[in-house]
This record gives structure tokens, sequence and C-alpha cells, in this order.
């Protein structure tokens, strides 16, 4: 199990700007594929040239392209800066840009000399994905400057008139403003992709798309310019080559298959299993970490790609709409009914090409990555933490890729020169998800009979040189490395119930082992009180008596969990629409300020606070500690669950902490959701008050 850190270098902010950018476009684009995918059937149907044309129906096509899709991207893009009020506001805003566009092109045409050609409609994808979030973000700004101003009563007046009277402002500016700017880059980047193609170069465009994607930095060129002029040509022409370039399982499909035959250790091991993710699946960042191993085989990738475009090109072939996935499925789903050859030939070649390039390159290195396989030296598990960090976040598919590469057994937790006596948890707050992790590795280290070291938790800004171990999630280790240069980092996927932990118990055992010290583990101890016994209870028998007397007021709620902060909900939200209502439960409780929201939010985006067997612990930065007002816990039980980046989560306890004296209560917290029949029996309670007298252990940390 490779748990060491790794050494990463800097990153530049140039490239995490893009990345920022890219993530944010993919996040308006994305959720609105399965608009665009029924838009690529109606055109491929109904269309005159389609395979039933149906001119009635056909009239669908050029609304949903020029008025649908726009301003679905655009209320996405404002639901993400400012939820429903930030969509309803962008919407309007970026229908104001539409019609701009449409007046200047009328008017254009209306003064062209009779017998030239007019101008077409531009569409306003890229309108949508500039007015979206900015018509959400000034929203935003209007609503702070009256917050707590507004009289009771006239809250809702004040909402509807001041969210009303901006759209309009927004929508004026972007007829006049914003209309013409965005009319004059389609312009101008169509100008540059025709004369890409009239001199034979869009091949070369693989040059900088294939380096891109491995560094995850390919949205911003894919969803910013490519998806918005292939769907303008589609609109033309049926088809786009554009949606080609990016989504082509070609590269990454010879990238692995050349790995199946000639890696070594884990990366051979895995390299089958993901092939058939990365191909079928549409998931291509399963193939980065292959590539982040050995940087030459970019040249293979950039071959691959320029291959898979110039097949394109000779054929003229071209998808219908985005392929998103990337899958080969999703890519012939989309491919138009003249474009099949050229397709699959498209993606056979660049694999062919790819393999062959990629096959070369590793047989030359051969006998120096069996030496180093040999020597303990596999850096499978090292491209994998890269790439996650390049990502920004954790991926369910990267996290599956380093099990199974360390299932593999290629590497291990190597002991330090020094005893292990303090180990510290390290996240960006230090309030929460450590806290946690700290708590479930000390009740380890209790089962194994070591009681000799101090497990911390803190915020990764005060570390302070004296730590023997640091533990943290894969994208803040580098972070971590910075503050304890002398500690050995272990990088973890969530803090729950990462087996990672175990291999750290057995190295403090063999450490003490070596010092004959009787590191013979004792028998398990109970659980600390409040955990399990009477205080805990085991049976829904005992749940629905402890609830009955929390209904009549037999029980005491002067907890920092309270009845009133547990909820079932039956059906799932989203990742933010969770933390929204955690966040207002705990403002409602009077623990925190309204700012906390915002907070909850960046630390999110800074690294997922998912904690395994369907936790989330959603809590602010260490930025905004003066936000919190009292420590309080909030729990809600979503059981159509919430696909929280990837990790399914059913329960999220949102957390505001005070001082330290919240540590004791995320203890009792880690120990009830490490044990899986109690999370079992969490998931089984029928009632919120049910549901709070299994949980009422947590107040007596």
């Amino acid at each position: 199990m490779t748990t060491t850190s790794v050494e990463t270098g800097s990153r530049g902010g140039l490239r995490i700007g893009v990345q920022k950018v890219g993530t944010f476009l993919s996040g308006m684009i994305m959720p609105n594929i399965p608009a665009l995918i029924a838009w690529g059937i109606l055109t491929a149907f109904v269309i005159d040239v389609g395979w039933t044309p149906n001119a009635a129906l056909a009239t669908m096509v050029g609304p949903m392209i020029h008025y649908l899709l726009p301003i679905l991207i655009a209320a996405q893009a404002g639901r993400m800066i400012y939820e429903t009020r930030g969509a309803v506001v962008s919407a309007i805003a970026v229908f104001g840009v539409i019609a701009g566009s449409d007046f200047i092109i009328d008017s254009f045409n209306a003064a062209l000399p009779e017998g030239e050609a007019p101008l077409g409609q531009v569409h306003m994808f890229i309108g949508a994905m500039i007015m979206g979030p900015l018509a959400a973000w000034v929203m935003k700004q209007l609503d702070r400057l009256w917050e707590g101003k507004v009289k009771a009563g006239f809250e809702m007046l004040v909402s509807m008139f001041s969210a009303g009277i901006a759209g309009f402002f927004l929508g004026v500016a972007g007829f006049y403003l914003l209309a013409p700017v965005i009319n004059w880059i389609m312009s101008v980047l169509g100008g540059a992709v025709g004369w890409l193609v009239e001199n034979g170069l869009l091949p070369l465009t693989s040059i900088l798309i294939e380096p891109a994607k491995v560094f995850f930095l390919n949205n911003a060129i894919n969803h910013g310019v490519l998806t918005p002029l292939g769907l303008a040509q589609t609109d033309e022409a049926g088809k786009s080559i554009l949606f080609l370039l990016e989504a082509n399982p070609g590269p990454g499909l010879g990238v692995l298959l050349a790995f199946t035959f000639f890696g070594v250790g884990a990366a051979r091991a895995t390299a089958p299993g993901a092939a058939i993710i990365q191909f079928f699946g549409g998931i291509h960042e399963v193939y980065f970490p292959y590539v982040l191993m050995k940087p030459a085989l970019l040249l293979a990738v950039i071959a691959g790609g320029a291959t898979g475009v110039t097949t394109n090109v000779i054929f003229q072939s071209g998808l219908r709409a985005p392929a998103a996935p990337g899958s080969i499925i999703a890519v012939l789903f989309q491919t138009a009914s003249d474009s099949y050859l050229g397709v699959i030939l498209s993606v056979i070649l660049s694999a062919a090409v790819t393999f062959a390039i990629a096959a070369l390159i590793l047989l030359s290195s051969r006998k120096r990555d069996l030496a180093a396989e040999a020597a303990g030296g596999d850096g499978f598990a090292a491209a994998v933490a890269q790439t996650q960090a390049n990502k920004g976040r954790s991926s369910a598919a990267l996290s599956g890729l380093a099990g199974a590469g360390a299932g593999a057994g290629t590497a291990t937790l190597t002991a330090p020169a020094r005893a292990i006596e303090r180990v510290v948890f390290a996240c960006d707050a230090g309030m929460g998800s450590s806290a946690m992790g700290a708590s479930v590795l000390r009740n380890k280290f209790k089962a194994a009979g070591i009681a000799d070291v101090n497990v911390t938790n803190k915020a990764i800004a005060a570390l302070d040189g004296h730590a023997d171990l640091v533990i943290t999630q894969q994208q803040l280790t580098d972070r971590a490395r910075q503050r304890e240069q002398s500690a050995v980092h272990v990088s973890v996927d969530n803090f729950m119930n990462a087996p990672q932990y175990d291999e750290v118990v057995q190295l403090v055992l063999q450490q003490r082992a070596a010092d004959d010290v009787d590191a013979a583990p004792q028998d398990v101890p109970p659980a600390p009180d409040g955990i399990s016994g009477a205080d805990a209870p085991a049976t829904r028998a005992e749940a629905r008596a402890a609830a009955a007397a929390v209904e009549s007021g037999s029980s005491a709620d002067d907890g920092v969990l309270t009845q009133g902060s547990v909820r079932i909900h039956a059906g799932s939200v989203s990742r933010d629409e969770a933390i929204r209502e955690a966040a207002d439960m705990l403002e409602a409780a009077g623990a925190v300020t309204g700012r906390y929201y915002d907070a909850m939010l960046t630390r999110e985006q800074t690294v997922s606070t998912f904690m395994g067997n369907e936790l989330a612990i959603p809590h602010g930065t260490n930025d905004a500690k003066d936000a919190v007002l009292e420590s309080a816990l909030t729990v809600v039980r979503y059981d159509g669950g919430i696909d929280w980046e990837g990790d399914q989560v059913t329960f999220v306890v949102g957390i505001a902490g005070r001082g330290d004296e919240h540590l004791g209560l995320l203890q009792n917290v880690a120990l009830l959701f490490s044990d899986e029949e109690q999370v079992e029996q969490l998931k089984k309670a029928e009632t919120p008050e049910e549901l709070y007298a299994l949980l009422r252990a947590v107040n007596e940390g």
C-alpha cells in the first residue's frame, strides 16, 4: 500500500487559474449535456437530411439551440454562484444578450446589397458562460447591500422586486454591451478554426489539447471554445469535427494497451481494467497517471491525437453533438449518419499510433523499470497522487486505481529512522475531518495496545515541525510537507476508513518490537463511554423507546446536537444544496453567521469533506472561524443519496466548532460512523426522533 507522499514541485499560478476556469466552465456545461444529447437526437431524425425527416418537428431544432441551450447554461452558471435566485436572474440577462446579437445581425443583413449571402445567427453559448455567472454575482452583491436592513414583513416584496429590477437592467446591458463583443469573439474564433481547416493545420491542435488533458487544463479549451463553435457548425452542417478533438478515446486506449503488454509492476497490473473504464466508461482521467509516470509518453498521445484528427479531416467526419463522457459508446451515438467510417477509423488509427510509440518508449526503459520495481521504487501510486493533485479534488476513479495498484503490493510505508511518538492529522481548518481521522486512528492504537503515541489534529498552517508522522488527504500532502519536512507523510483518500491506518499501526508495533518493547496487542478495550452499551441504542426497539422519551420531554435537549438539528429526507439533493441546508440549520441554531456558507463551499473546493461510510462533514475554512458563534452539529440523512464529487453520501453532518470544545463530539461521531453496523442502524431509523436517539451519544464527548 503506497502511503508516502509525492514531491510535485510548485504549481504555477497560471496553470491553477486555467484549471479553475476550466472546472467552472465544465460545471456549466456538463449538467446540460442531456439537453445537448436530446437536441442531437432531434437533428439526427427530423431535419431534411435526417433519418426520418419531419418538417413540423424540425421547427424545434432552431429554437432549442438558439434559446433553450444557452439559457439552460446561463441558469446553471447562476445556480453555481447564487443558487435558484442567481439562476433566474442569469436566465433573464442572457436573453438580453441573445436578443442583442439577433438585432445586430438583422440590422447588418437588412443593409446588405441584393444577392449577397446574409449572416447567420450567433448562438450565445459563450455569452451564456460570461453573462450567466456575472449576473448571478451582481445579484449576490446587491442582496448583501440590504441584508438585515429590510423591515419584517417586507422581505418577500424586496426579494422579488430587487431580482426583477436587476434582471431588467442586466438584460439591457447584455443587449447593448455584451452582444456586440460576443459576436466579435465568435467571428474571430470561427475564422481561426476555418483558417486551420483550410490550411490543413487542424491536427496540430493535438499538441495543445493532449498535454492539456493530462494536466486537467483542457476544460477551458473544450467547453469554452470547441463546444460553442462545434454547436454552431452543427447547426449549419449537421456535424462538427471539433467535438472529436478532445473526446477521441483512441490515444488513451493506446497508452493503456502499451502498459498492458510492456509495462511493469502496478501500472501493468491495473492497465487492463483502466482501459475498460476509459474506453467504454469514458473516464479519460484514468490514463493520465500512466503518462505522468513517463512524460515522454506525451509524444505518443500527441501523435495519436493528431492521427485521429487527420483521419476525420480526410473523411470529413464529425459528431452531431458533444460526446460526454468521452466513451466510444457516446462517440458512436453522436456520430453523424455519413461519418461512421471516418470516426471509427480515427479511433482505431489514433489508438494504434499511440500504442506503437508508447510501446517503443516503454521497451527502451524496461530494464530500468524492472530494476526500480525490484528495489521497491515503482512510481505508479505517486503518479496517481500527482494526477489527483492536478485535478484539485478527489476522484472515485483515480482512488480506485490507486487502491488496485496498492493491491498489487508494489510499495509499502517505509519506517522512519526515529520512533513515531507524535502523529498529526492535518487538514485545511484543523476543525472537522482531521479531528475525526485522529479519533479513528487513536481508537486503533488503543485496540492494538499502543498507549505511548500522541495523536492530534491541526490545521496545516499550525504544523510546527515537531510531528513524527503527518496524515493528510492526498490533495493537501504537498502543503503539509512544506511545513513538516522531516516527518513521514501519509496520504489518504478520506479520513474515516483509510486502509493506511492499519499500516501505521503495524509500523509502530514493528518499531516497538525492534526496541524490545512488548508490542503484543492487548484485548480490545470497550469503546469509549457514550459510543456503545447503554449510551448508544443497539436496536431499533431501544431507539424507539429513547425516541419516545425525547418526544415526551424526558430527554434533555441541551447538547451541541439537538433534536431539532436532525432531519431525514426521502429524496436526494446536490452536494451544494446539502451544504446550504447544513449552513442554514447551523445559522438557525445561532451557531454561525450567514458568511459561514461561503466558507463551507470554499473548503469543499479545496478538498472534499467526504469521510467514507456514506458520511460527509462540511465545515468552514480556518479563515472563517470568526463566523462561528458557538459549537453546533447538524445531521441530515438523505435516503436518495448524494453524489459527493463521485462518492456516495447518505449522512451530512454540518459542523461549527468554537475553540476545541467540539473535538470530543467529533471523536464520538467518528467512532459511530466507523462501525458499519452502527451506520446500518442509523439508516433504518424511521423518524428524526429515532435517528436522534441513536445519535445522542455524540453529546457526551
